[in-house]
């Protein structure tokens, strides 16, 4: 059985932006991006579409669910593609199929697990490893790692302007979590005992953030802790969803700093209005403006993910839930 490998650094992260940019060359250069993933995985790859999508004049990316791209296999996909592939364990069967179909296609593959010699690396190029359980520090967790390959990966084609400010906040945000986690243990705590009985539980984001929400409903509230939910991009909550805005429904909501913060305040003021169950997870409260404003965007994802754990901890303790319990996954055919 594979063991845990050491984590990938950022150094050695640009080492491989190196390479496959160099090979890509030789090609053409790249020209687009895939993201290949399921679950967690698939929504933890949003920070990466989100600074590409905003920063690159270039490079099209796109997040893609492991087995809509076995099943459904873009036409753009070839030897100018470069395939970022993520499972924690590197077993993921859909994205193991995923990552050979675009390697049999002539994509460079960088697979992301947390070990080696796992299926995942063995249908990929190159391999980057994370951590991502609640107790390891932010900088050996997969979203700091996301978020540095796609800063590499537009600097060494296009170039970036911001390129030095966003390295900075690279080497801010771990402290910066470390600091923010102890600040809401108590927090945690109350909203565990708070919350423990609610059926449902409503989350919501935007920018960078807004797959946070989406990882929050469907992993730790839905997968672990069996809590009916569903996520909410602020933008869009005027646009149906608020019709089911009441005093008995609970909403937990992540603030972001940075361009989409009017939407969620909006959103905000209209739950403070006629909602009473709030949760704000608001990173402003928490020193990400010690990041310059041209790049503090891209990382309320990391921010808001790891005070979700802890929230999410805090719940499964009070509902004596433990977050690995389940009833359907590996135990029974699926």
């Amino acid at each position: 059985m594979s063991k845990l490998a050491d984590v990938t650094t950022l150094e050695e992260i640009k080492d491989i932006i190196a390479k496959v940019v160099a090979e890509k060359n030789e090609k053409g250069g790249v020209k687009n991006v895939y993201c290949l993933a399921c679950g967690g995985s698939y929504a933890s790859f949003y920070p990466m579409e989100y600074f590409l999508r905003n920063e690159a004049a270039d490079l099209p990316v796109h997040s893609v669910s492991g087995n809509e791209f076995v099943h459904a296999t873009p036409k753009a996909l070839g030897e100018n593609t470069v395939v970022f592939a993520m499972s924690l364990a590197g077993g993921t069967k859909e994205t193991v199929e995923a990552a050979k179909k675009a390697k049999a296609a002539g994509a460079t593959v960088i697979a992301l697990c947390s070990m080696h010699d796992v299926p995942l690396e063995e249908a990929a190029d190159y391999t980057v490893i994370y951590r991502i359980d609640i107790g390891y520090p932010v900088d050996e967790q997969n979203q700091i790692k996301i978020l540095a390959l796609a800063v590499e990966l537009l600097n060494q084609t296009e170039g970036y302007e911001h390129y030095d400010k966003m390295v900075d906040g690279l080497s801010k945000i771990s402290g910066i979590c470390a600091k923010a986690i102890e600040q809401v243990k108590t927090s945690a705590i109350k909203f565990g005992e708070k919350y423990k009985d609610e059926p449902i539980i409503y989350t919501m984001g935007s920018g960078a953030s807004a797959r946070v929400a989406y990882m929050q409903a469907i992993c730790m509230f839905m997968e672990m802790e069996w809590v009916h939910s569903s996520s909410i991009h602020t933008g869009e909550y005027f646009h149906g969803p608020f019709e089911i805005t009441d005093t008995q429904t609970p909403f937990m909501i992540f603030m972001s700093e940075g361009k989409t913060r009017p939407l969620d305040e909006r959103a905000l003021k209209f739950l403070r209005g006629y909602a009473k169950k709030i949760i704000i997870v608001d990173s402003k409260e928490f020193g990400i403006n010690t990041i310059e404003d041209e790049v503090v965007e891209y990382f309320n994802p990391i921010l808001h993910w790891a005070l979700a754990l802890e929230y999410s901890e805090g719940l499964a303790k009070a509902k004596k839930h433990p977050l690995l319990m389940r009833r359907y996954m590996y135990k029974v055919e699926y």
